[in-house]
This record gives C-alpha cells, sequence and structure tokens, in this order.
C-alpha cells in the first residue's frame, strides 16, 4: 500500500484475509471513529477499511487545500485511490451524510469498485429550489458561514446539539463537539461552504450500484423529502426510516444501523 495514501486519508485496515470488504466513510465534523460500533459488528466476518478523509481525523494536514478540495470530486478521487491502492473491487460502500454522496460519486466512475452502496442520511443538495425541498434557503447558510467566521467555538457548541438532536443524552451532542473543535476552524469553514453549495442531483440517475438510503425518523440536516428524491432517483435504491433521531444514527443508534446493513448486504 503506498505509504502516502496511508498517511494522507490514515487509512486502517482490519481482518485483511476476509474475501468480502466492508468500507466505512465519515461524514463531517466526525472522523473514522465515528464508526466504531457498527464497523466492530462487521469486523470478524469482513475485511473493515476504514479513513479519514482529509482535512479531518488523523489525516494529513498538509494535503489540505481549499483550492484542491473545493468540490466533492476531489473526496470521490481520494477514496477510489484508497481503493486502488488497496486492489479492491465489489466492495461494499458505507457512506455517512457528505461521504454517503462521494461514495455515490465515485461508484458513478468506478462502478466495477462497488458491490453495494449504503448512504447514511445523504443529501444530492442541502439548497431548496423551484421544485425541490433541500432543507435550507442560501440566506439561513450565509447566516451559518457567518457565525462560523465570527466565533467558531460559540458555532460549535449550538450546531453540534441541533444536528445530534437526542437531547436526553447530551453526552452525544457534547463528544461531536469536541470532534467539532478538534478541526482546524479555517478548513471546517472551507469544507461546510463545500457541502453546501454542492449540488450534484444530475449524478443520481446514473447510479448503477444496488443502494440503501437510510434515515432517521426526524433529521435536521436532511428532512425526509431529500430521502424521498434519492430514492425517486436512483433506480436500484431502497429506502428505509431507522427507530432514530438526528443526523447520527450510527453513533446514537448503532444496533439499528447494523440490522439494517445485515438485512441489505444478505
Amino acid at each position: 500500500m503506498p505509504v502516502d495514501i496511508v498517511k494522507k486519508n490514515n487509512v486502517t485496515v482490519r481482518n485483511e484475509s476476509a474475501a468480502q470488504t466492508i468500507v466505512f466513510a465519515h461524514g463531517f465534523g466526525t472522523d473514522q471513529t465515528a464508526w466504531e460500533k457498527v464497523a466492530a459488528a462487521f469486523s470478524n466476518d469482513f475485511k473493515i477499511v476504514l479513513y479519514d478523509n482529509v482535512g479531518a481525523g488523523q489525516s494529513d494536514p498538509g494535503s489540505f487545500s481549499p483550492n484542491r478540495y473545493d468540490t466533492l470530486h476531489s473526496y470521490a478521487e481520494d477514496l477510489l485511490a484508497i481503493l486502488r491502492s488497496l486492489n479492491l473491487t465489489d466492495v461494499i460502500m458505507v457512506g455517512h451524510s457528505v461521504s454517503g454522496m462521494i461514495s455515490l460519486l465515485a461508484s458513478v466512475k468506478e462502478p466495477e469498485r462497488f458491490k453495494k452502496l449504503i448512504l447514511v442520511g445523504a443529501s444530492p443538495r442541502y439548497l431548496d429550489s423551484d421544485g425541490y425541498k433541500g432543507g435550507f434557503t442560501q440566506e439561513m447558510l450565509n447566516g451559518l458561514y457567518s457565525a462560523m467566521a465570527n466565533n467558531y467555538y460559540a458555532w460549535v457548541s449550538g450546531f453540534a446539539p441541533m444536528v445530534m438532536e437526542n437531547v436526553d443524552r447530551p453526552e452525544l451532542a457534547e463528544s461531536f463537539a469536541q470532534s467539532l473543535v478538534a478541526i482546524r476552524p479555517d478548513i471546517a469553514q472551507s469544507v461546510v461552504r463545500v457541502i453546501f453549495q454542492s449540488d450534484h442531483r444530475a449524478e443520481l440517475p446514473n447510479v448503477t450500484i444496488d443502494t440503501l438510503l437510510l434515515q432517521t425518523q426526524h433529521d435536521s440536516a436532511v428532512p425526509a423529502e431529500v430521502a424521498l428524491y434519492l430514492n425517486k432517483q436512483i433506480t436500484n435504491s431502497q429506502l428505509k426510516t431507522v427507530a432514530a433521531e438526528g443526523h447520527f444514527p450510527h453513533i446514537s443508534a448503532p444496533d439499528e444501523i447494523i440490522r439494517e446493513i445485515k438485512n441489505f448486504i444478505g
């Protein structure tokens, strides 16, 4: 495995001798450790690949450039580079939030690398437009960017509980807040803008991989209408609503996610 990919994306591989591979990819504000409980449920029977997107976790901080990572396609190319370096095809790909779209884009470019796609709380576009509800207006997003720029740490303290929900378990939001605080504020602001201003609706009909869409009963970042839209646009897709709330069901309700993945992959 080339050292640059390992260092750049902090790639970790478990149970290397297993025949079938599951790759787990994290969303904004977290890193590969967010998948710990879910990944553990599959580590006896599958090769497990985890990594950090550039700008997050223990990825190489010198590899991030706002010019290089100005679209999700750059992250998709990183994912494909990891799969190539490990000589992997027919992987089961599990992506949360933005990594759901990253995984989808990678599968369109090199479909032979993927056997199944599992997208948790994914969205092709966060902005509302005519006939489409993404959940945010441009005014709302401009306010979010401004809040991040004015006082990043104050923004974190409000954003973390809003998207984590599960108010009866405040430790979940506190843990997410710590993860957000660990990100360099300039990187966080750059990444958030790329995510929230992206529009990948046009690529959805090009997906040829069997896809499972997992959505919680309430997600303040990705409304139910978005999941229904994805389900309609991705030909070989099925949508499951899990018994959980918030944007991070793999953290707040890992057993629900484990069950749905197992049902889907057989």
